[in-house]
């Protein structure tokens, strides 16, 4: 079996935790691991091969985490835009045998029951194995209203139901027949591109054209932007599943939680004997069931059921039950033109890190750390000039035709519009001040001329 793992969401209600580079299924919540992690992890002992499925600007925090966990899973889709679940899945299947089985995963739920997982995976794979499209139902623990349900006969799917309101989802809850749409599947690559092209045409074809005109090279498949651009955007379950008669569901109650809202994490994550979120920047004061993420102290007096979630650039406050409404905010925000949506104060790039320490008009200072045996493209800026300061580590230098290697308290100065380029070639992290001063210091003002990691020039 086939694992094809989806991890190009951006996981806008889980912000601002989560942002566009740096989603949620990325962010380590449990045990030091991300969901992403965890899911590739789950399912070692039962696929044989792993397919990720990333966004472009995602790739080198999925290869990063892939290669922290020690795993041999390095193949990549990248998308340069994403078109749903439906295209992703196709454009995968493409890549494979027709009786392939493919066990098709988010990689931003949390499952905590592995025993009946693999149970449930294991019969799934049969039933896909007799030209069935398989998915798995959540046994239901409450009467939810956010996601969508599936009502079922045994394996056999009745219908579809799209979120109901709190009445309905109450009555889904009595009958017992009523299941949670888990967005997990398993089918053979070939029989769910038969059905999509019966039910979806459009969607088929243009990812038929999307994959066969990518540019492949080893694992790593890069999709063209014109062509992702031509595919008809829609889910799996819009596309196909609730359109096909070859729909089998298997029930089941595996510790499911999809990770959709800061409520959901609330319920996973450990608690105090107050029942407020563990976590050692609390200080809390009659106060109870609170979720608090901060990265600095936070003091609660007589507060009870609130989310608070304090990162270094943004502070959200709001009531428990009322965390969906977070992508209303992300909302505003990108009608603001904010950069918040898009990326943390820390940003992860191929070559290591940096971090925004102070950003005004007309100048910006960073710390970049650089990960041994790596080296930022070769470029220039065209309206800013740079300061670097070497903290700790040996920086190789190359500015205009000259090179040099600064240590600890050595700086150098480059001008607007020369070329340079920043190497670590030492065994540990080197961590240097960056000093920027122009009248424009945004991000697109570089000008790649040479990239080890194939990004635009």
């Amino acid at each position: 079996m086939k694992a094809v793992v989806l991890a190009g969401g951006n996981g806008t209600r889980l912000w601002p935790i989560s942002r566009k580079l740096m989603p949620k299924q990325f962010v380590k919540l449990f045990s030091d691991k991300s969901l992403f992690q965890m899911t590739l992890e789950r399912n070692t002992d039962i696929c044989s091969d792993f397919q990720i499925v990333s966004n472009e600007e995602q790739y080198f925090v999925a290869l990063d985490q892939v290669q922290e966990i020690e795993m041999e899973c390095e193949k990549f889709i990248l998308e340069p835009v994403g078109r749903n679940t439906a295209a992703a899945i196709a454009i995968t299947s493409f890549g494979f045998n027709y009786d392939d089985i493919l066990l098709v995963l988010s990689s931003d739920h949390l499952i905590k029951n592995k025993k009946r997982y693999e149970e449930a995976v294991t019969k799934a794979k049969e039933l896909a194995q007799d030209g069935n499209l398989v998915t798995f139902g959540i046994s239901p623990t409450f009467a939810q209203t956010g996601f969508g349900y599936i009502e079922a006969d045994g394996y056999d799917v009745k219908e579809f139901h799209e979120k109901p309101d709190l009445q309905t989802a109450e009555k889904y809850l009595k009958k017992g027949n009523y299941f949670w749409n888990s967005g997990m599947f398993c089918f053979e690559a070939g029989v769910f591109l038969d059905e999509l092209k019966k039910y979806s045409p459009k969607i088929y074809e243009a990812s038929k054209i999307a994959y066969e005109k990518s540019t492949k090279k080893d694992s790593l498949c890069r999709m063209r932007l014109e062509d992702m651009q031509n595919i008809p955007e829609d889910s799996i379950d819009y596309a196909v599943m609730e359109r096909s008669d070859k729909v089998k569901v298997i029930p089941s109650d595996i510790g499911w939680s999809d990770m959709g809202s800061f409520d959901a994490l609330h319920c996973e994550l450990d608690k105090n004997e107050n029942e407020n979120t563990q976590n050692k920047n609390l200080i809390d004061i009659d106060s109870k069931n609170n979720l608090v993420l901060a990265d600095k102290k936070v003091a609660l007096i007589d507060i009870d059921n609130l989310i608070v979630v304090s990162t270094s650039d943004a502070l959200l406050i709001s009531k428990q039950g009322s965390s969906q409404k977070v992508k209303k905010v992300v909302e505003h925000l990108k009608k603001e033109n904010s950069e918040l949506p898009n990326i943390h104060l820390t940003a992860h790039r191929p070559w290591g890190t940096y971090t925004v320490l102070e950003n005004s008009l007309n100048y910006k200072i960073k710390k970049i750390i650089v990960k041994p045996k790596k080296r930022l493209s070769l470029q220039k800026h065209f309206h800013r000039n740079e300061h670097w300061v070497v903290v700790s580590g040996t920086a190789i230098v190359k500015v205009g035709e000259d090179e040099m290697t600064l240590r600890a308290n050595e700086s150098t100065y480059i001008h607007a519009g020369v070329v340079h380029r920043l190497e670590n070639q030492g065994n540990i992290d080197l961590i240097l001040i960056e000093t920027q001063v122009g009248e424009y210091l945004g991000e697109d003002d570089i000008i790649r001329i040479e990239d080890d990691f194939k990004r635009e020039c």
